[in-house]
């Protein structure tokens, strides 16, 4: 029989054994080659010493019954032979299939954990350390971020992450969390809000059935990872027992060498109610603030929405944008949208006739500075500037130093630490000042007229 003959009357004969043996031997059918054919005797070798022996020992009968059905020859019979040579090839095969299996493996495994944190999680592609854009007002947040990224709890552990709504904080966590599957896809990352843990605590303490079991493979779920990653940990005041669950997790991560990042609107000491052992172990590590971005940066972050959408616009359009959003990434975006959804359906390009017509923003005073802010509080409140920025302690006094801080920080976007500067104070008296009046500013409507009033005298309503 001619070899090429030979090898189709082998793959017949292949095809109808992989259809009537057991799914386990297959794996000894696929190696087998055949060398030869000669007065119904069909001879095949394989490298795999166990395959020969198992196939004779318990599928002989069987494969020679294949044989005999294409054949049509009651005498035909297999040969199995076990050969050395074949043995070689067949072990460099094996291995050039299991390293590129391995590299296959490790990027399944990345896109596995990706996905699982997707849906598990929330995690958004979209927030990677490429699609952040960095300014004075992030720099070091992001530097740190990335720290933490490339050497997980080497150092900066735990990463407290604290500012603002809507300033990225998020976006530096799961960046931590989409770095690390994309270049280390071993380690084990876990995404979680704040919420999301409290309410599954809950869930799992309430379970009358197997409440040990239970909270044992809650704690497992939290504590059997590599990164943890924890969004808004402010909304656990309060809450005594989770509180006291969480700090059992921080340990048992912190003690195991594992990284942990925690984001909040505000410091520790500044979480109501938060225990001194958390809060302790909070400040324990680096805390690092994310203010408002400023002018520039802000303007660069909309360009490169703009970009990344092939969207056709006007650059003072954009910096129409920038100047009347200042308060966070959020806002500056959703005014963007707001702008590119009506260019879209109007068929125009972002301009910034478009912009002034969609949002219908006042013109901006960028004149406007620390001692203009503090000018008009004085005289709202009728006291002095140098005792407003003094050590005075007066009712008037007080509440005016408050109200003017909270106004630096929301009108100019400066940081605490500039603001503390200017005030010649730390910036934790600068933070307290700015909370005070946040807190109380839609209860307190003596407050809230005096803020009103006092913008309107700066000119910004």
């Amino acid at each position: 029989m001619e070899s090429i003959e030979l090898k189709r009357f082998w793959e017949q004969i292949k095809e109808e054994l992989l259809g009537v043996l057991p799914e386990n031997a297959h794996p000894w059918v696929y190696p087998l080659e055949v060398s030869g054919y000669d007065k119904g005797v069909l001879t095949v070798v394989t490298g795999q010493m166990m395959g020969r022996d198992l196939l004779r020992r318990s599928h002989i009968n069987k494969m020679n019954e294949v044989l005999k059905k294409v054949t049509g020859d009651e005498n035909s019979r297999f040969v199995i032979i076990y050969d050395e040579s074949a043995a070689k090839t067949l072990k460099k095969e094996t291995e050039k299939l299991q390293k590129k299996s391995a590299e296959k493996n490790l990027k399944e495994l990345a896109m596995e954990n990706l996905s699982n944190m997707q849906s598990a999680s929330n995690l958004n592609l979209k927030y990677k350390f490429e699609n952040f854009v960095v300014g004075e007002n992030s720099k070091f947040a992001y530097s740190t971020a990335m720290a933490v990224a490339k050497n997980p709890a080497k150092k900066f552990n735990p990463l407290f992450i604290y500012g603002s709504s809507g300033l990225g904080k998020t976006h530096l966590m799961q960046a931590i969390g989409h770095y690390t599957i994309f270049n280390n896809p071993k380690l084990r990352v876990k995404y979680t809000k704040t919420e999301d843990y409290i309410n599954d605590y809950i869930s799992n303490s309430r379970k009358t059935n197997n409440t040990i079991e239970n909270m044992s493979k809650f704690n497992k779920k939290y504590t059997n990872i590599d990164i943890i990653l924890i969004d808004d940990i402010q909304f656990i005041e309060s809450k005594i027992k989770t509180m006291d669950n969480l700090q059992y997790t921080f340990d048992s991560l912190y003690n195991k060498g594992k990284q942990i990042v925690i984001t909040s609107d505000r410091l520790p000491k500044e979480i109501p109610t938060l225990t001194s052992a958390l809060c302790s172990r909070f400040e324990m590590g680096l805390m690092v603030e994310l203010t408002p971005p400023d002018l520039e940066t802000r303007f660069e972050i909309i360009k490169k929405l703009a970009v990344e959408n092939d969207l056709e616009f006007e650059d003072s359009a954009l910096m129409y944008i920038a100047k009347n959003f200042t308060k966070n990434v959020r806002e500056l975006e959703g005014a963007f949208t707001k702008v590119c959804a009506y260019a879209e359906m109007m068929e125009q390009k972002l301009s910034l006739k478009l912009a002034k017509e969609i949002l219908k923003c006042g013109e901006c005073d960028d004149s406007i500075d620390f001692e203009k802010i503090v000018s008009v509080a004085a005289a709202y409140y009728e006291v002095d500037v140098d005792d407003i920025k003094g050590t005075a302690r007066g009712q008037k006094v007080s509440i005016a130093r408050h109200i003017s801080i909270y106004l630096c920080r929301e009108i100019t976007n400066q940081s605490f630490v500039n603001i503390a500067k200017f005030y010649n104070k730390k910036h934790t008296t600068i933070m307290f000042g700015y909370e005070k009046i946040k807190k109380e500013l839609n209860t307190n409507r003596e407050i809230s007229t005096a803020l009103r009033e006092i913008r309107q005298a700066l000119k910004l309503i």
